[in-house]
Formats: C-alpha cells, sequence, structure tokens
C-alpha cells in the first residue's frame, strides 16, 4: 500500500512537469537577434503581451559600433529616432497554429515596414522565427532566447 501511493504521487509530480514544459512554451521574454545574412548579433528584444497582443521593442544593442545608431531610413514617426527603445512590432495576434501574425513589423536597418509572423521552432523552444512578408517575398530569421 505504501509503495502505491509513493508511485501515485511520484507520477502525479512528472506530470505536472511535463504539463509546465509543454504549457510553458511562450515567445514572451528576451530574444537575440541574429542576421540571417551574415550571423552578427544585433540586438536583444523584449517581447511582451499587452492587451493581450504580441508587442516587441529593442531593449539593447549588440552589434559594435551601433549602440548609438538611429532609424534614418524611417520615413514616418520613427525617423531619426534612436533604435535602443523602438517598438518593432505592435499588436501582433495568435492565430489556431500558435503563431503571431501582424501587418506592423519594422526593419530598422532599412527602415521598412511589413507584415509578419513569429513562432516558437517546433524543435527548440529556444528559437523563434521570425518571418517578414514584403509582397510575396519573405525573409526568415531565427532569434535566440535569452536565459
Amino acid at each position: 500500500m505504501k509503495n502505491g501511493k509513493m508511485f501515485n504521487k511520484w507520477f502525479l509530480f512528472m506530470a505536472f512537469l511535463y504539463v509546465q514544459a509543454v504549457c510553458g512554451q511562450t515567445v514572451v521574454g528576451k530574444w537575440k537577434t541574429v542576421d540571417d545574412r551574415n550571423g552578427i548579433e544585433k540586438a536583444i528584444v523584449h517581447i511582451y503581451k499587452e492587451n493581450g497582443l504580441l508587442q516587441g521593442k529593442i531593449i539593447e544593442i549588440l552589434e559594435k559600433g551601433k549602440e548609438d545608431a538611429i532609424c534614418s531610413k524611417c520615413d514616418d514617426e520613427f525617423k531619426d529616432k534612436p533604435i535602443l527603445g523602438l517598438q518593432i512590432f505592435k499588436d501582433l495576434k495568435k492565430n489556431h497554429k500558435d503563431e503571431y501574425k501582424g501587418n506592423e513589423m519594422l526593419d530598422p536597418e532599412n527602415g521598412i515596414k511589413f507584415r509578419g509572423k513569429l513562432w516558437l521552432d517546433p524543435e527548440n523552444d529556444n528559437r523563434l522565427k521570425v518571418r517578414g512578408y514584403l509582397v510575396f517575398l519573405y525573409r526568415t530569421q531565427t532569434w535566440h532566447r535569452v536565459k
């Protein structure tokens, strides 16, 4: 009888840990951006939820010599604003495939706004896939979770 109770407690504990691991996967947090063309680490982006929608803001510049960069190629309210602190996407909505999609994503390096989506890499939840669409072309970067 004692062994049965011990087994039940152990089983419940393991089931709890499994549920936490599976359900605990989230895109919210801090992510290191890496340029998909040259592998240079660019910035740390803080992804957070506000009113149920996903927001993303640059909170640290990693690329040497670009710490004080401004968005000189932007042509809207971001024109000549510091890249540090810049909101690069806003109001992304979650769909049924666990992807977040939106029409307001910004690449501050070239000043282009585009529609895009992001999702956790199904093989590694410490990698975030970020894809931007411009007409029918797209580009995908892999960002890495900051622990």
